[in-house]
């Protein structure tokens, strides 16, 4: 195989070789603990713009087939792994994750010590790296890395978000037949903003009895009133929320006139609307292993989570109720607005990859939008 090289923007340099597309590819390089789930990891738009390391050793056993495509394209630009399996031994496999990887043009890097990386990340902070299997020196792909923008300040939601609005009324499926779900007729009218969606977090909605009008990130309060929606659904989506254009503005204008819901960097953004603070993380939360407490009933969540930047609880005071916390690091990981008929979590519910803990959150907004 191939070699290839990981330099980071700090000059430090990881040998390995190549998989998937070969040459280079630069993005923030981050790491995700989850044990499996790669393909709906590659495929989160949230990884726009990033290079993910997985943390457990061993990848690609599994391979790739559609069922488990979060979006219609892997959106991580770069994937780094200890092990990469050659072969594919689950019965719903198409293709090998090589196969799958060149055949997106998506770059990797295996053979890597990933302790080590993952290590480094957490002590200097996830930051902008190369991949490459061309003959550079690892100075000169070192001083590409630096000269690269990191995520701070980057609109990429309005980037990754659909151009136009869609009807979306796809149930979940069974994961291990394909079958669909009995799901009930739909009783609620709902628009999602699209930052940059999961696909799963839709189907959850229509098993609720949603149907789901997706609709672009640029899309006004008015224009989403005007469809009179019985609740908006605020999904995930890369990089800096603060750097969304108008966003916070259009979500201010829908409290307290229909029901709220948000997820990761919807959370982000409903917690600007209310005048609160965003800030970069050091190296984020990524996994299906994060625990979360939920602070109303004391009950703590095994949780799916994939974010780099979080909400300072400082700036909420008086304006939003803190309602989960991360036990590893106190961070906000939930909020409540009950006078606007508003909530929002940091984490996953649709736990695609990841534990079910907290699916309970779809029926929560239906409940909200039955009252």
């Amino acid at each position: 195989m191939k070699k290839a090289v990981l330099v980071l923007a700090d000059g430090t340099v990881f040998e390995g070789r190549a998989f998937g597309a070969h040459g280079e590819t630069v993005g923030e390089v981050v790491f995700n603990t989850s044990m499996m789930g790669y393909q709906e990891i590659l495929t989160d738009p949230s990884y726009v713009g990033q290079v993910v390391t997985m943390a457990y050793p061993e990848m690609g056993n599994v391979g790739a087939n559609p069922e488990d495509e979060e979006a219609g394209k892997p959106h991580a630009v770069g994937m780094v792994v200890r092990m990469l399996s050659e072969k594919s031994s689950n019965w719903r496999a198409q293709e090998t994750l090589d196969v799958y990887l060149k055949w997106h043009g998506v770059a990797g890097i295996q053979g890597v010590d990933t302790r080590r990386l993952v290590r480094h990340l957490r002590m200097h902070g996830a930051q902008q790296g190369i991949i490459s299997s061309e003959n550079h020196s690892p100075a000169a792909l070192a001083e590409r890395a630096r000269s690269t923008p990191g995520m701070e300040g980057l609109d990429l939601a309005t980037g990754v978000s659909t151009k136009e609005p869609y009807t979306f009324t796809t149930p979940s499926q069974d994961v291990f037949g394909g079958t669909p779900r009995a799901t009930p007729p739909p009783r609620f009218d709902v628009v999602a903003y699209d930052y940059g969606l999961k696909r799963s977090m839709l189907q959850f909605l229509v098993d609720e009895g949603c149907r789901v009008t997706v609709v672009p990130a640029a899309t006004t309060a008015e224009q989403v009133l005007a469809r009179k929606p019985h609740g908006v659904f605020l999904a995930n989506g890369p990089g800096d929320p603060a750097a969304v254009k108008g966003a916070d503005r259009t979500v201010a204008n829908l409290l307290g006139k229909v029901p709220v819901f948000g997820i990761c960097l919807g959370h982000q953004i409903l917690a600007l609307a209310l005048g609160g603070r965003t800030y970069k993380m050091k190296f984020g939360h990524r996994g299906a292993n994060q625990p979360v407490k939920d602070l109303t009933t004391g009950k703590v969540e095994i949780t799916a989570q994939n974010h780099g930047f979080a909400v300072d609880d400082a700036s909420l005071k008086g304006k939003a109720v803190v309602t989960h916390i991360n036990l590893n690091d106190g961070t906000v990981e939930g909020l409540s607005i009950p006078d606007a008929r508003a909530f929002s979590v940091q984490y996953h519910p649709e736990s695609s990859p990841g534990p079910h803990d907290a699916r309970y959150l779809f029926a929560r907004f239906a409940k909200l939008m039955a009252q």
